[in-house]
């Protein structure tokens, strides 16, 4: 299969190991991961703030960078960009009066899935250890982003894989499925409810006596790993998707550095 790797802003700026580490799982899977170079940012941000002119470009610009290559479907390590192109994209080619837009929006939002959506409902992987020669010996709790959650319904897909890691002790995180606050401009537009908010959940992380917080959505885990170090915590984060790709050869290191395809860094 030829999979479209869509890297996403957070991804590629701030933790392109993410990016490397879903191009490594793929390929021991024994698929072709191409990378669309007209991709940039989805627009999820403008949407979310209500910049609905200032979005039509960016969208219009992520159809074309989609349609521009032949592969079999897109794959995001990110919940909330994917729910963005599966749903906001088509809705705002139809408010700006696109019906043409709409139905390009829809055809690739069609193709492209969250990296766990991927793993277990097209590729069939539901033991990592087993299928991806997961092994990461680290006590691990974890957080399921809200945009994963509610607009796209991964439902237990990230956590069942995570606890089929070999080699990891996983501990369940007190109320896991309240937002960690960060919800993108949310943050700065609402920094005293969002710290709140931030609080909670990072004090519930290290409840656990957990030494790493895993998710699925780099802000987030952004989010909750500043959190974490404001105030000296032991607990870092990392994202699943370097969990899975972490092996007892090619072991990941709480720092995100990841051994990648074909033998390089």
């Amino acid at each position: 299969m030829k999979i479209a790797l869509f890297a996403t802003c957070i991804v590629d700026a701030m933790y392109p190991q993410t990016a490397r580490a879903t191009v490594k799982i793929l390929e021991h899977l024994g698929h072709e991961v191409i990378f669309p170079t007209g991709q940039a940012c989805c627009g999820q941000m403008h949407i979310n703030s209500g910049y609905m002119d200032e979005a039509l470009p960016v969208v219009t610009n992520h159809v074309e960078a989609f349609e521009a290559d032949h592969y079999d479907v897109a794959v995001a390590p990110s919940g909330s960009c994917v729910a963005s192109v599966k749903h906001q994209h088509p809705i705002l080619a139809e408010r700006c009066g696109d019906a043409a837009l709409k139905a390009r929006a829809e055809a690739v939002g069609a193709k492209t899935y969250e990296l766990s959506q991927l793993l277990v409902d097209v590729l069939g992987v539901t033991n990592a250890a087993e299928q991806l020669g997961s092994h990461f010996p680290h006590k691990v709790t974890y957080h399921p982003s809200c945009h994963g959650m509610r607009s796209l319904g991964l439902g237990d897909r990230q956590l069942d894989l995570l606890k089929s890691v070999g080699g990891i002790e996983f501990t369940d995180l007190p109320e896991a499925d309240q937002c960690c606050g960060f919800g993108g401009t949310f943050s700065m537009k609402n920094a005293d409810v969002s710290s709140a908010m931030l609080e909670d959940k990072t004090k519930n992380i290290e409840s656990t006596g957990a030494s790493l917080c895993s998710g699925g959505d780099a802000s987030c885990l952004m989010h909750i790993g500043g959190g974490l170090s404001r105030t000296k915590s032991d607990t870092t984060t990392l994202h699943f998707a370097e969990i899975l790709a972490s092996t007892i050869d090619e072991p990941v290191s709480v720092t995100g550095e990841v051994f990648v395809g074909k033998g390089g860094k």
